[in-house]
C-alpha cells in the first residue's frame, strides 16, 4: 500500500511538474520571439525601443518594448515568475519522491561509487547549491561582460558537473541531476536576477527616480542564458528513461553534444523567428546533424561475441529469480513496487522467453537492472543470461 500511495504521489507532482514547466518553457519562447520580432515605427510613444503587431486566436495585439520602463506603471502589471518558481519547486519535490526516499535503489550503483543514502542525497542537494554560485559568480565577473566567453565558462561548468554526477550516482540518477543542474540555473536566475531588477526598475518608477539601464541588460542576460539552455534541459530530464544515454560509461560527454545541438536548434529557431534568412543561421544545420551523429555513434549497441557457454533454463531461471523475480513478479516482494515495472512477470521460462530483448536491453547490454545492482548481480551472470538469450532468439 505504501508504494501505491507513493505511485500516485509521485504521479502528481509529475503532473504539477509538467504543467508548470510548460507554462515557463511557453513564456520564455514567446517572450524571445516578442524580442525578436520588435520594429521601430515612424510613430512610437518616447522611451519605445520597438513595437510588435502579432495576431492569435482571431485577434490582433500590438505590443510595445520600452528602452527601460515607461514613465508610470499601471496597477495590473503581470509579473512573469511562477511559472518557474513552480517548475523548480515541483521538480525537487519528484527529486525527494522518486529518488531521495529511495536513495538506496534509484541513486546508488555500488559499481559507481558505494555511498550511504544519506551521503548520496547530502551530494545531490550541496552540489545544486554550489552549481548555482559559481555560476553566478562567473556571470558577475568580468566574464560576464564577455558573452562567449561567458558561454563557454558555463558549458564547462555544466560538462563538469555531469562528468562528477555519472562518476558518484547510478546512470538515471546522474542523468536527471545533470538536468536539475540546469534547471536549479534557469530558475535562481529567475529569483535571483531577472525579478528582483525588474523590481528594482519598477521601484525607481514609483519613487520618481529615472531606473538604472543596467537592471535590465543583466536580466536580459539571464533570461538569453535560460532560452539557449531550454532544450538540452528537457532531453537530460527524459533521458534517464533511456539507458542508451543514461547507462553509457561516457553519458557525460553525451551531453556534451545534447547542450551544443540542442543550443544550436534554439539558436535557429529564434533566427528564423526574426525573419533573418536561412544563409545567416544555416551553420546550425550542421552543428546539429554532427552533434546529433555523434549522439547516435556513441550509443550504437556494440556487436558482442558469441559466448561459448552452454546455459540451460533450469540455469538462467536460478539467475533471474535470485536478481530479478523480488520486482518482476505478479506480486512482488520489492518493497518499492506493488506491481511489476513495465508490467515485467519473469516468474516462468515461458515470461522469459516474452521479455528477452527487453531482458538483454536493461541488463545483459546496457546494465542498468538490477536497479543499483543492489542484488550483485556479477559479470558471469550477465554473460550466462547473454549467451541463453542469444541461444533462445
Amino acid at each position: 500500500m505504501a508504494a501505491f500511495a507513493l505511485d500516485w504521489l509521485n504521479l502528481l507532482i509529475r503532473w504539477a511538474h509538467m504543467i508548470a514547466g510548460i507554462g515557463w518553457i511557453g513564456t520564455s519562447f514567446y517572450f524571445i520571439a516578442l524580442d525578436v520580432a520588435l520594429r521601430k515605427r515612424e510613430k512610437m510613444k518616447d522611451g519605445v525601443l520597438g513595437t510588435a503587431w502579432q495576431v492569435h486566436g482571431g485577434g490582433f495585439y500590438h505590443v510595445e518594448k520600452f528602452t527601460v520602463a515607461p514613465k508610470e506603471l499601471p496597477t495590473d502589471l503581470v509579473w512573469f515568475k511562477w511559472e518557474a518558481y513552480l517548475t523548480w519547486f515541483t521538480g525537487f519535490l519528484l527529486l525527494i519522491v522518486q529518488f531521495y526516499l529511495s536513495a538506496g535503489t534509484w541513486m546508488i550503483d555500488p559499481a559507481v561509487l558505494n555511498l550511504e543514502p544519506l551521503h548520496a542525497v547530502g551530494i545531490s542537494v550541496g552540489s545544486l547549491a554550489v552549481g548555482w554560485f559559481v555560476y553566478d559568480g562567473l556571470c558577475r565577473s568580468p566574464v560576464g561582460s564577455r558573452p562567449t566567453l561567458l558561454a563557454i565558462a558555463t558549458f564547462l561548468w555544466i560538462l563538469l558537473a555531469a562528468y562528477l554526477y555519472t562518476n558518484v550516482f547510478s546512470g538515471r540518477a546522474a542523468l536527471i541531476h545533470v538536468g536539475a543542474f540546469i534547471g536549479t540555473l534557469m530558475a535562481a536566475n529567475v529569483f535571483a536576477v531577472i525579478i528582483p531588477n525588474q523590481k528594482k526598475i519598477t521601484r525607481a518608477l514609483l519613487e520618481g527616480r529615472e531606473p538604472e539601464p543596467k537592471f535590465g541588460a543583466i536580466g536580459k542576460q539571464r533570461s538569453v542564458h535560460n532560452t539557449y539552455l531550454t532544450l538540452p534541459v528537457l532531453v537530460t530530464m527524459v533521458g534517464g528513461h533511456y539507458p542508451m544515454l543514461s547507462a553509457h560509461p561516457e553519458a557525460w560527454l553525451i551531453v556534451a553534444f545534447v547542450i551544443v545541438g540542442g543550443a544550436a536548434l534554439r539558436h535557429a529557431f529564434i533566427r528564423h523567428e526574426a525573419g533573418d534568412p536561412f544563409t545567416g543561421f544555416a551553420w546550425t544545420l550542421p552543428v546539429m546533424l554532427v552533434a546529433l551523429a555523434a549522439a547516435v555513434w556513441m550509443t550504437s549497441p556494440q556487436q558482442r561475441e558469441a559466448a561459448e557457454l552452454d546455459v540451460s533454463d533450469v540455469e538462467v531461471m536460478a539467475i533471474v529469480d535470485k536478481h530479478c523475480v523480488s520486482c518482476h513478479a505478479a506480486s512482488p516482494s520489492h518493497e518499492s513496487f506493488d506491481t511489476p515495472p513495465k508490467d515485467m512477470v519473469l516468474e516462468t521460462i515461458d515470461d522469459l522467453h516474452r521479455h528477452a530483448e527487453l531482458v538483454d536491453k536493461f541488463t545483459v547490454q546496457t546494465r542498468t537492472m538490477p536497479l543499483g545492482n543492489e542484488t550483485e548481480m556479477t559479470d558471469e551472470e550477465r554473460a550466462q543470461l547473454g549467451a541463453w538469450i542469444d541461444d533462445n532468439r
